[in-house]
């Protein structure tokens, strides 16, 4: 599925391939919080990033590396140093990989079978997390990744 993505004030769109497109995964660690916002989590899809294409005419996309446990991470967090919007985030670990934000993608969605919550173990008090079918929960990471769910449940595109 093609993706298009863009940041709020415009200054930054892109496309990219995903095979993964359900947002279905839900994450509640400090650093997707607060770089990323929306209800106490951040919401990370999958893509090709041989397929990337970003416009940016203003020179407006940026990048920072979250310090982690007090290291700084190899990931690449990347956004528009214009209006704060979070657009994906580059890992050179798997350099194949980009990971839109759920939020900054403007291509209509499916909707997902089940939420999957993780990072539980650094949620605010103050964040309500949904219970009962249909919401799964993690105090850190699910052993499937975002492509082994979607092939799980069928959705894999290929």
């Amino acid at each position: 599925m093609k993706l298009q993505g863009s940041c709020q004030c415009g200054a930054v769109s892109f496309s990219l391939e995903s095979r993964t497109p359900y947002p279905y995964m839900r994450c509640y660690c400090s650093v997707c919080r607060k770089t990323d916002g929306g209800g106490g989590y951040a919401i990370n899809l999958m893509g090709e990033a041989a397929s990337l294409d970003v416009h940016d005419d203003t020179g407006a996309k940026r990048s920072f590396r979250a310090v982690i446990d007090g290291q700084e991470s190899v990931a690449e967090r990347h956004f528009c140093s214009r209006c704060g919007t979070s657009l994906w985030l580059w890992d050179p670990r798997w350099p194949e990989l980009i990971h839109p934000l759920a939020s900054a993608i403007d291509t209509p969605l499916p909707r997902p079978p089940e939420t999957v919550h993780i990072m539980l173990e650094y949620k605010p008090s103050w964040v309500e997390v949904p219970e009962g079918p249909g919401h799964i929960h993690f105090q850190r990471y699910p052993e499937l990744s975002i492509e082994d769910w979607h092939k799980s449940h069928g959705l894999f595109e290929t």
